[in-house]
């Protein structure tokens, strides 16, 4: 039937007359509970954890098995009645603890977000990197042009080792 089930994140529907509209509610809290400010513990299981604690959740990797098979992809949530699975939709967010940073859904797969905790990434390729030690300006001296190549040579040196330019 249509307009069961919310067009973003298929969240049951209430509907006038139905009886025991609570499960109903109970469902998409549930639900939005899992996805709204998600957490992952992981996103490269593919065999449920034997003992979940309710609340937690995983993104489902390919090739799943058991109680996960067939929701590659999904974000899979234990709960009080057993596991709930979610479809994501492009853009869909998600922190990835054992990965120490976001994952987002870019519409046919989950990609690691572009800030991460060990820099910043463009394209897969880390461009910047953990803070280097400061440089010191030239001082002193009487030969001013090798202060000037020891200090490039020492933003070159930090540039290359942020991945901002190449070696």
């Amino acid at each position: 039937m249509a307009g069961e089930h919310s067009a973003r994140l298929a969240l049951p529907m209430m509907h006038a007359g139905q009886a025991q509209k609570e499960i109903t509610h109970n469902e998409s809290l549930t639900l939005l509970d899992m996805l709204v400010q998600a957490v992952a513990e992981s996103a490269d299981a593919h065999v449920p954890p034997v003992s979940p604690v309710a609340g937690r959740c995983w993104i489902v990797d390919a090739g799943a098995t058991g109680a996960w098979a067939g929701k590659d992809g999904m974000i899979a949530g234990w709960t009080q009645g057993g596991w709930r699975f979610a479809a994501p939709v492009a853009g869909m967010r998600c922190w990835v603890a054992d990965r120490g940073h976001a994952m987002r859904h870019d519409g046919s797969a989950w990609v690691d977000e572009d800030a991460r905790g060990d820099g910043y990434y463009s394209g897969g390729q880390r461009v910047v990197a953990a803070r280097q030690a400061a440089i010191p300006g030239p001082a002193g001296g009487s030969v001013i042009d090798a202060e000037s190549r020891t200090a490039i040579g020492a933003i070159l040196t930090a540039l290359r080792s942020h991945g901002l330019v190449e070696s």
